[in-house]
């Protein structure tokens, strides 16, 4: 077993105060921060030559960091030693008599896989075990976003998930715009294809409901490959880091049944049959939208697969809304077509604030200007006017707008200045 030393964990009351002493008297650069559900702390990492250091920060009174900070006072909790194969290195230290906390690894910040070695077998050092998460170059030269965020929008709390990157054509993304113009806000790779993100949302209010799925794990290799998908880190991680399982989601809303916004509604069994993958959930579905993706033709039918909305119907947990209506308090649907006949938005409004899903309407923040409308739009001239009409009102409502395709922006809100557009990305709850 190879280990090299990874950082060094610094148990903090204050952490604003503590930045304050790294950041502002030390003058050191400090990391986004990232909350860690799974030991219920707020971690910011301070980079220090090969190394760094983590303010650790709890969130919860019966996190180990608040147990230790009420025993032992602020100052160093642990140091992290970063391993290759943590399965190996635990088996390795459970056959040489090692006590283990952790004897399986699990969910650490910055999508690590991390265990503890219990401080008697390190001579009284509380000694973290860290397999580094996988590796995600940059988009453009920035830094593309996979965690989740969190806002408050007067009584409800919205969490933006995530299920993956994927890539499709470039070309098929911009429509008629012309390349030499969109590779300034997007650089393909060699097949042409462009980074996309799948970005589901769940509202939490009086209930909690699921925006969209995202792709979901249903897919073979060969798909996989046409379609560059990388899920390494999906749903499941962002649910259990927004402290939820798929047993909390009450409400599935679908903006539309495209394998990349509903493949995560099903999920197969033991026997291979697919089935809800949301146990309590009741699934809202556009009319006009089931009815085309059960008469698919052959422009789009590459899109719908059965095993992703087929199943809700038999299950009996399919529910079909025909206009624009609120599906809970604080949340209804709008339709826009365009990119289907019956692709719809979702409307967030509480305590006189506002946030729209727009879903494929403005898949990302480089489709932005009224004409930059994807080729994969069955009705463009419907896209266009529902983006003026959708503008108008973001800008005067200040909406919070989510992108859920963007690689790098979950949200932001859309301004207005000297006739020109531009997304101003919107701080997530910290």
């Amino acid at each position: 077993m190879k280990a090299i030393l990874d950082h060094v964990g610094i148990a903090v009351k204050d952490l604003p105060a503590a930045l304050a002493f790294y950041r502002d008297a030390l003058g050191l650069e400090i990391e986004a921060p990232e909350d860690v559900a799974s030991q219920r702390v707020r971690a910011r990492f301070i980079p220090v030559g090969g190394s760094s250091l983590e303010l650790l920060e709890a969130t919860a009174p019966d996190s180990a960091i608040a147990k230790f900070v009420d025993k032992r006072g602020p100052g160093l909790h642990h140091i992290t030693l970063r391993v290759e194969d943590i399965h190996l290195a635990l088996a390795q230290l459970k056959q040489r008599g090692a006590k283990l906390i952790d004897e399986t690894p699990r969910p650490g910040a910055g999508q690590a896989l991390v265990a503890f070695v219990h401080p008697s077998s390190a001579h009284g050092v509380l000694v973290e075990l860290k397999q580094p998460g996988p590796r995600q170059p940059p988009v453009d030269g920035r830094p593309r976003s996979s965690a989740i965020s969190r806002f408050r929008l007067g009584e409800l709390e919205l969490i933006s998930l995530f299920d993956g990157f994927f890539e499709l054509d470039g070309g098929a993304m911009f429509g008629v715009v012309p390349k030499p113009l969109w590779v300034k806000q997007t650089v393909p790779d060699e097949k042409n294809r462009i980074l996309l993100a799948m970005r589901p949302l769940v509202v939490r209010g009086t209930r909690t409901m699921l925006i969209d799925a995202g792709l979901g794990d249903k897919d073979d290799r060969k798909f996989h490959d046409i379609y560059g998908v990388d899920r390494s880190r999906n749903l499941d991680h962002t649910l259990a880091e927004a402290g939820l399982t798929r047993d909390d989601i009450d409400i599935v809303l679908a903006t539309h049944l495209h394998f990349d916004h509903a493949g995560g509604f099903t999920r197969r069994d033991a026997t291979g049959r697919a089935r809800p993958a949301f146990p309590r959930a009741q699934y809202v579905v556009r009319r006009g939208e089931w009815d085309d993706a059960l008469h698919a033709n052959e422009r789009n039918r590459a899109s719908y697969l059965p095993d992703n909305f087929m199943p809700l119907a038999e299950a009996g947990v399919l529910q079909l809304v025909g206009d624009d209506q609120t599906i809970m308090p604080g949340v209804k649907v709008r339709r826009t077509g365009g990119h289907t006949m019956h692709h719809q938005m979702a409307i967030i409004e509480s305590g006189g604030q506002t946030a729209a899903f727009v879903a494929d309407l403005l898949p990302t923040t480089a489709h932005l200007p009224e004409p930059w409308i994807m080729g994969y739009d069955l009705y463009p001239m419907e896209t266009l006017a529902a983006k003026k009409a959708f503008y108008e009102e973001a800008v005067a409502k200040n909406t919070l707008v989510f992108f859920e395709h963007d690689p790098v922006v979950t949200a932001g809100h859309i301004r207005e200045e000297q006739g020109k557009r531009r997304v101003l990305p919107a701080r997530p709850e910290s």
